[in-house]
């Protein structure tokens, strides 16, 4: 009778399990979003008169914010406010930069008084993509710190339990978000008559139910912490609470910056190359645009499928440094293959096998990573570890999608519209960005064996 009474809400699997569904369709909803133009780049230059540079600008307009400071504020207002209020802000965030976005593109936009005052200046960027671009800024702030958010959640629903294959498995949702708007992104952009405005606007609605689901999960967290005996802020009075000067004792961790510095070398190859991968496929291999969306969809579907074992493994048998090591090189092997194999030899085959591997490389890394942040950071600043983390990672995924833009435009000089586009430079520098990583992990490990941070061991307690 005891046991029962002192059973809290997250030692029942199947609501610990349901409170990570309901977080991750915020989650599954914001990649959707995210990605849901990768695909249709061809048709944004043809419909609203953008160039590769342009584009390449508008992905990293996402991160522009999180990089001058917001996401480091977003690791403050988490550990000081908690998981309930940041979830709240973050996705309320990314449903009004989405609609920002929405207008930015639509047609009602095209004519209006703001069009005409945005392309009074900066006249070589056009004015539907000034708006866009500050909608994604908005929306980028709010995916960023719900990342953060989610990270920091997990570690508190699954403390002691199945943590990295509950991360694995939010990330695995996440990533079906990535493939189904790879699938439906075209399809929905190709209906009579064609326009992009129609994806934005079905994504823009999907974020409002993640902004939802997400409030559901609210109270399901308001009950646990008064269970755990924790404020309503999520904070245990009996522990020393976050103070500012704790960001100097993350900043000053060696290992902290070796784990960021990885993270951003080895994400700054991944989410900016799905912006490109789209039309790196077509030109590669002389199809559509649809076709090679088709190809690339199966990417985070690999990723998603493998990542819970990889998760589960860890939990269980540990070697998160070793997995980081090896998800750096096959990364580095994916962009090889696509910066002189794919074009030597254009075959769908070979295209498949590249996607493969970077699938299994991005099951390694991230399952690996990010429960490995909780070991090596104090909970009270745990939030702020993550946002200084992310902020890291942001400004190498605001850098990335404007430098391969221009080295896309650079290797490619009197590029005439409709025509391959050259993407070895660009693959290259993804490749390069592996090998960086790879030696990363390496070091890791050694900091590891030294220190004992317990990265190689496995994360349930028994």
């Amino acid at each position: 009778m005891v046991e029962t009474i002192q059973r809290k809400l997250n030692d029942s699997a199947f609501v610990r399990w349901t409170a990570l569904i309901l977080i991750a369709l915020t989650m599954f909803f914001g990649y959707m979003f995210v990605d849901m133009m990768s695909p249709l780049q061809s048709m944004i230059e043809a419909q609203r008169g953008w160039t590769p540079d342009v584009f390449g600008m508008y992905g990293s307009s996402e991160f522009l914010f999180n990089v001058f400071g917001f996401l480091i504020l977003a690791g403050i207002i988490l550990d000081k406010m908690g998981v309930r209020f940041t979830g709240m802000l973050s996705a309320s965030l990314m449903f009004i930069g989405a609609s920002i976005k929405y207008y930015g593109v639509s047609d009602a936009f095209i004519g209006s008084g703001i069009e005409s005052w945005l392309n009074g200046w900066w006249v070589s960027f056009p004015a539907s993509a000034k708006l866009a671009s500050l909608g994604f800024m908005i929306f980028g702030c709010g995916m960023e710190m719900a990342g953060i958010t989610v990270s920091k959640t997990i570690a508190k629903w699954f403390e002691g339990k199945e943590m990295a294959l509950a991360m694995g498995l939010e990330m695995a949702i996440a990533r079906v978000g990535v493939f189904a708007v790879f699938s439906i992104s075209p399809w929905l952009a190709n209906m009579a008559p064609a326009t992009v405005v129609r994806p934005v606007a079905f994504c823009t609605l999907l974020l409002l139910i993640g902004l939802l689901t997400y409030t559901i999960f609210t109270f399901m967290d308001r009950k646990l912490d008064k269970q755990l005996g924790l404020d309503s802020k999520g904070n245990n009075s009996s522990e020393e609470e976050f103070r500012i000067s704790d960001l100097g004792k993350i900043f000053s961790s060696k290992v902290f910056w070796i784990v960021a510095i990885l993270c951003v070398l080895y994400y700054s190859a991944i989410f900016p190359f799905q912006r490109f991968a789209t039309n790196m496929l077509e030109s590669n291999l002389g199809v559509s645009a649809q076709t090679a969306a088709d190809i690339f969809r199966w990417f985070p579907m690999g990723a998603a499928a493998i990542t819970p074992f990889l998760g589960s493994y860890l939990d269980h048998k540990g070697k998160g440094a070793t997995m980081l090591i090896f998800g750096a090189i096959l990364m580095t092997v994916c962009h090889l293959i696509f910066a002189f194999v794919l074009p030597a030899y254009p075959s769908t085959l070979i295209a498949y096998g590249a996607i493969i591997i970077l699938g299994i490389s991005f099951s390694l890394v991230p399952a690996a990573l990010w429960p490995s942040v909780p070991k090596i950071m104090e909970t009270r600043y745990l939030g702020s570890a993550y946002s200084l983390i992310f902020w890291i990672q942001n400004i190498g995924l605001c850098l990335f999608p404007a430098v391969i833009g221009y080295a896309l435009k650079f290797s490619n000089p009197g590029h005439i519209d409709g025509t391959a586009y050259n993407y070895t430079l660009p693959m290259v520098i993804f490749a390069s960005c592996g090998v960086a990583a790879m030696l990363l992990g390496v070091w890791l490990k050694a900091e590891d064996r030294k220190k004992k941070y317990g990265l190689e061991l496995p994360n349930i307690k028994k």
